[in-house]
C-alpha cells in the first residue's frame, strides 16, 4: 500500500492538473457555445457531471470492477 500511495502521490500534481484542465476546457467550450451563459452556474452544472462520475467510478471500484485492470 505504501508503494502506491508514494507512486500516486509523486504524481498527485499531474493528475490535479489534468483534471483542472478538463474543467477549465469544457468551461471555456460552454462559453463559446453559449457566451451569455452564467459562468458560475455553468460551473456548477460542469462540477456535478464530473462529481456523478467519480461516484460512478467509486461504485465500480467497491464492485471490484478494477481489480484486474
Amino acid at each position: 500500500m505504501d508503494a502506491i500511495r508514494q507512486e500516486l502521490k509523486s504524481r498527485q500534481k499531474e493528475i490535479e492538473g489534468a483534471l483542472q484542465l478538463l474543467f477549465k476546457t469544457n468551461m471555456k467550450i460552454t462559453d463559446w457555445d453559449v457566451p451569455e451563459a452564467d459562468n458560475k452556474e455553468a460551473a456548477m452544472i460542469l462540477l456535478d457531471i464530473l462529481q456523478a462520475k467519480l461516484d460512478t467510478i467509486r461504485e465500480d471500484v467497491l464492485a471490484g470492477k478494477y481489480n484486474n485492470y
